[in-house]
């Protein structure tokens, strides 16, 4: 029953409301001279004498023509001249112009005497109309079955015509056309189906059409394959037919859910403000409390920018008052996109790309997969400008990004860059000869500064500006020094680089025995006391470097000329690099505060947790690092296509490895633990599988507690654990598998059939067109297209106090496509974990094509977004709400 009472609420009283235009019918009397309109051959038409004539003006009253223009007329068989001239008949193909207006049929009869026009076509021999009169004014065209026009006072009465408003379609059996762009009609049929014979139509009494603005209807009712629904009717109708945007009421969908009640959700008011913007203002209502809204606009300036703004906000009410499983929660969503034309101003730019919400938000009001699925965003609104003649550029950013899961956020307000690009200040403007050594010096700078703070997003406006803060300033001055090549092939770069920080705050350590401070920061025992010590506090640090790196090549060339391979190359590219930084631990630094504890000595970093970092490491480094990675490729011949010999084959390039890396480095200065991880990767493409692996090598041992110790894995290890151990791997592979074209493989095999034959004839020497035999007649052409893939992925975690074994995680993906009939689509999406041995999100879709209306059926079996839906539903944007729907909502899953 409230289904019922919803369809009055937001349907018929609209319609009573916005249907304001007078009722119009057809069957008013009109006196017309029988000899008015005239048949083939003379005769008189008597089956419309019922109807008005097209305001016939007496010829004595016309004081001046009223033609502006002359009327060009043709016809392919006959024209036929009555003996006063005022008459013209027009045979096969017959077409009159005049002005903007065109029209065409079998037959036309000219009067020029009333201003009038007759068309109609002729039936075949089947009992068909051919030639039907098309008649075409601007940019309206119809195909009626008999039609009467008046030029004078643009006036028409049409038989079987068929009229393209918008998206929808007016089949109409007598219609009348009273202006250039307004016609009536009665026992008309509305759709927005384009079949000849529609599936669905609203039957429309009698209506009322005004090209591209709107159409109001009497009382109607729904026949939805031949069968009428004929409650509930619709008393009176109105439907915008606007090709621009214009305002109006947004219906609402309405539904059920167990824990949220009735609803009507996303009604509201869309406001065509103008050319620049509009805006939209939607709400939800639930009965047991709950409620939303939310207003979202677009805006655009041609050649200048363009964007949209939305933002939502609701209040969702769960269980009872008064009882335990009583909930509340505000939910918000702020949502701003906005570009900057490319030539409004090529040297400065703003942009702003906004997606920020409540933890809660997705959880509770999303409404598809992705955006339930996704727990992190992140927010950036940008302004850049390029000083033009100059290196320097200037950039400041607004940014946020906040994990879902566990309702942590962080701000950036504001985080800005000044740069200078490379400039060579020994280059000389006006240079002859060759460039000297000092020349190619060069050096450039960045500065950043950043203002930021990462919490709970409920603790975010509370925290205080001085303490939960952080801020500072960063300089880079990278100094490039000219590269060489020693003997041709190894190229060496020589480079030093300065960093320096500024700080407004730092911290002092004392230890306190028996003092508790719980909320010292992470890492410092709690008893010791952290004092914050506000000033500028200024970070330096600096480091010599020089790198060199080569090609080397190997190829490998098969002694028999008849192999299929031509060669292959292996590609080796080694690195090596040295770097020195000083031990900035050191007391005169200042960065690192020595506090004793009982009898033993720690070191604390005065600028712990900084926006920039904290402190440069202590200890002396002088490292060196070194890297290869490796390239495998093999040229053969492509012998995929089975119709040319060897020697007209071209070859192909075949990738072994994509690639094989390692890297490490080691501290010569360092007194223990020299040696880094070492990083293995590697990418191969294997049968069409691409995989991807990884892993980190550490060479020392660990003690009980899982601290590095200066032993060697090769000594202390046996077998495969001599290589190293290993404190992380992965590995991830995947494949697409789809059924093959068959309209490509018939046409592969068509040309492959055809030569060597001639022209017109099978194998058999028959022409092509000869008939099957009657044995095939009964054999369907049964095509399935599908596609099914997976995904694989695996990692590891080395040994560690909270997982002394070790962890293992593995997932395996599949998704599926399957095509059951050219109309029925069926596709399938899951995943599993293979240690908790369960799976994931999973779902389940299918969706059936009936031509003018979509059925789908979507289903969860599992999971806090157990659900299913069914819904069948127009298929024009035009009828979205027209629709039927049972579903059982994933908000239904909720536990208290």
């Amino acid at each position: 029953m409230y289904k019922i009472i919803v369809t009055y609420l937001f349907i018929v009283i609209p319609f009573l409301l916005f249907a304001q235009e007078p009722s119009i019918t057809l069957s008013e009397e009109y006196e017309m001279p029988v000899d008015t309109f005239m048949g083939r051959g003379g005769e008189i038409d008597t089956t419309l004498a019922g109807f008005a004539p097209l305001d016939t003006i007496a010829t004595d009253s016309v004081d001046k023509p009223f033609l502006n223009e002359p009327i060009n007329y043709n016809a392919t068989d006959s024209m036929i001249v009555s003996i006063d001239g005022q008459k013209v008949y027009l045979y096969n193909e017959a077409k009159v112009t005049y002005q903007n207006i065109e029209l065409t049929a079998y037959y036309i009869e000219l009067d020029l005497e009333t201003k009038e026009i007759y068309a109609e076509g002729i039936l075949d021999t089947l009992g068909e109309i051919q030639q039907k009169p098309v008649f075409k004014q601007g940019a309206e065209e119809y195909e009626v079955e008999t039609l009467h026009y008046n030029f004078e006072t643009e006036k028409a009465f049409i038989t079987s015509v068929v009229s393209t408003q918008g998206e929808g379609y007016i089949h109409s059996d007598r219609a009348k056309k009273i202006g250039s762009e307004v016609f009536i009609t009665e026992k008309a049929k509305y759709t927005t189906c384009d079949a000849d014979h529609p599936h669905f139509y609203l039957h429309l009494t009698k209506a009322k059409v005004i090209s591209d603005k709107k159409i109001i209807t009497g009382p109607a009712y729904m026949v939805l394959e031949d069968f009428p629904i004929y409650f509930p009717i619709i008393p009176f109708g109105y439907f915008p037919n606007s090709p621009s945007y214009s305002s109006g009421i947004l219906m609402p969908t309405y539904g059920e859910e167990q824990n949220r009640g009735f609803f009507l959700r996303d009604g509201g008011y869309y406001w065509a403000a103008s050319q620049y913007f509009d805006l939209s203002v939607q709400g939800d209502i639930y009965s047991k409390g709950s409620w939303g809204t939310r207003i979202k606009t677009n805006y655009r300036k041609r050649y200048k920018f363009s964007g949209n703004f939305g933002f939502d906000y609701g209040i969702n009410q769960y269980g009872e008052k008064g009882l335990d499983t009583y909930r509340k929660s505000k939910q918000y969503k702020l949502m701003w996109s906005h570009s900057q034309d490319s030539k409004a101003n090529p040297n400065q730019t703003f942009s702003a790309s906004v997606n920020l919400s409540s933890s809660g938000n997705d959880r509770e009001n999303a409404y598809n997969t992705t955006d339930y699925l996704t727990t992190t965003k992140s927010s950036s609104i940008s302004y850049s400008r390029k000083f033009e003649n100059t290196p320097f550029n200037f950039s400041a950013n607004l940014r946020h990004s906040q994990n879902t899961k566990d309702s942590t956020m962080s701000l950036s307000l504001p985080e800005m860059t000044f740069s200078m690009a490379k400039v060579y200040p020994f280059r000389k403007k006006a240079r002859s000869g060759k460039m000297k050594f000092y020349e190619k010096f060069g050096l450039n700078y960045t500065g950043n500064l950043k203002n930021s703070i990462h919490a709970r997003e409920d603790e975010i406006l509370s925290s205080s500006f001085a303490t939960d803060w952080k801020n500072g300033l960063k300089h880079n001055i990278p100094i490039s020094f000219p590269s060489f090549n020693l003997m041709k092939y190894v190229n060496f770069s020589p480079g030093i680089s300065y960093n320096e920080k500024w700080y407004f705050k730092q911290f002092n350590y004392n230890y306190v025995e028996g003092g508790n401070f719980p909320d010292n920061p992470s890492g410092i025992p709690s008893d010791i006391r952290v004092d914050t010590v506000t000033g500028l506090n200024r970070v330096y640090d600096y480091a010599y470097s020089v790198s060199s790196s080569t090609n080397i090549y190997g190829m490998f060339m098969p002694r028999n000329p008849n192999s299929k391979i031509k060669g292959i190359r292996h590609k080796m590219t080694p690195s090596i690099a040295f770097s020195y930084r000083p031990d900035f631990g050191q007391e005169k630094f200042g960065y690192w505060q020595e506090v004793q504890r009982d009898s033993t000595t720690s070191y604390y970093d005065t600028n712990l947790g900084g926006v920039y970092g904290g402190s440069p490491g202590r200890g002396e480094s002088g490292a060196i690092s070194f890297s290869l990675n490796n390239n495998l490729e093999m040229k053969m011949l492509d012998t995929r296509d089975s119709t040319k010999s060897d020697a007209e084959q071209k070859f192909r390039k075949v990738k072994i490895i994509d690639n094989l890396s390692f890297a490490s480095s080691y501290n010569l200065i360092a007194d223990s633990l020299n040696l880094a991880p070492i990083s293995i990767r590697a990418r191969t493409t294997v049968a069409g599988v691409s995989i991807n692996m990884g892993t980190i090598l550490d060479p020392y041992m660990v003690d009980e507690n899982y601290r590095r110790i200066h032993k060697y894995a090769w000594n202390e290890s046996s077998g495969l654990g001599k290589l190293g151990r290993i404190t992380r791997a992965n590995l991830s592979f995947g494949m697409n598998f789809k059924s093959k074209d068959k309209k490509g493989k018939g046409k592969e095999n068509s040309e492959s059939k055809g030569q060597g034959q001639a022209s017109g004839e099978g194998e058999s020497g028959a022409p092509e067109d000869t008939p099957l035999l009657p044995i095939y007649n009964n054999y369907v052409d049964f095509d399935m297209p599908w596609d099914v893939g997976f995904d694989y992925s695996l990692s590891y975690s080395g040994a560690s106090s909270s997982y002394p074994n070790g962890r293992v995680t593995q997932t395996l993906g599949f998704r599926g496509n399957l095509s059951i009939t050219e109309k029925w689509k069926l596709s399938a999406n899951t995943n599993f974990d293979i240690e908790a041995m369960a799976f994931s999100f999973t779902t389940f879709n299918l969706t059936r094509d009936l031509h003018c209306w979509n059925m789908s059926f979507n289903f969860v079996p599992f999971g806090f977004r157990k659900s299913y839906s069914f819904t069948l539903s127009a298929s024009s944007s035009m009828l979205a709400d027209l629709k039927l729907k049972k579903q059982q909502s994933h908000y239904d899953n909720f536990e208290f």
